[in-house]
């Protein structure tokens, strides 16, 4: 019985980033870019009860550009922000810069939805510096969280800062190109219980971190 529990955690852990890989190995059609040159989103909520949503951005179909999956699910009280710019420039290139501020207290409710497991994912890529960040919370007391993503044809930054209560993972490639390059660093941590975290990587010709 044991193992088959451990079994069934593990699996509602992994899912939400098995999720998001495939959705971003899918060539999908959101990014035609015939006539569109820019898009803006931004948008707040304020909940308390039940949330679904999960949002996906990219700059190009396919194994090309830069792409970005985040989503929450779950139960409690939750305050969070997010920013999004995603531009398709024939001089600079393709570029996106997204932000998600936002403080998570999970409550359990009987509306209905079955588990009320707090959770929330984040995925981006970058196809053309082969550079890829992921983050995910499960299990979560509570979480605040400020996470900044910046690509272009030329730089990934990504910046994370989160604190909570609960399980969370945080993984990332950097590669020397988009294909048969080196692969500069592999990173892949979980932490459970109360956690602080600040975790900063820039690839590319011109960076700015401020973490100390």
């Amino acid at each position: 019985m044991g193992l088959v529990k451990g079994f069934i955690m593990k699996v509602r852990v992994l899912l939400p980033l098995a999720v998001l890989a495939t959705i971003l190995s899918m060539p999908a059609v959101l990014a035609d870019w015939s006539y569109t040159e820019d898009v803006t989103d931004h948008s707040y909520v304020h909940l308390s009860g039940y949330i679904d949503e999960m949002k996906i951005y990219q700059t190009d179909r396919g194994f090309h550009g830069q792409k970005l999956v985040v989503g929450t699910k779950g139960s409690g009280m939750i305050d969070r922000r997010q920013t999004a710019y995603v531009y398709d420039d024939e001089v600079y290139g393709d570029e996106m810069y997204f932000n998600e501020w936002g403080t998570f207290d999970h409550r359990s409710v009987q509306d209905g939805t079955g588990e009320s497991d707090l959770r929330n994912a984040l995925c981006a890529k970058n196809y053309e510096m082969g550079t890829v960040i992921s983050e995910s919370y499960t299990n979560m007391d509570y979480l605040i969280k400020d996470t900044t993503i910046y690509q272009n044809d030329n730089v990934s930054i990504y910046q994370i800062a989160s604190e909570g209560r609960g399980t969370a993972r945080l993984g990332a490639r950097v590669k020397d190109g988009p294909c048969k390059g080196v692969t500069i660093m592999t990173y892949g941590g979980t932490y459970i219980g109360d956690f602080n975290i600040r975790q900063e990587i820039g690839s590319g010709d011109e960076l700015y971190l401020t973490c100390p």
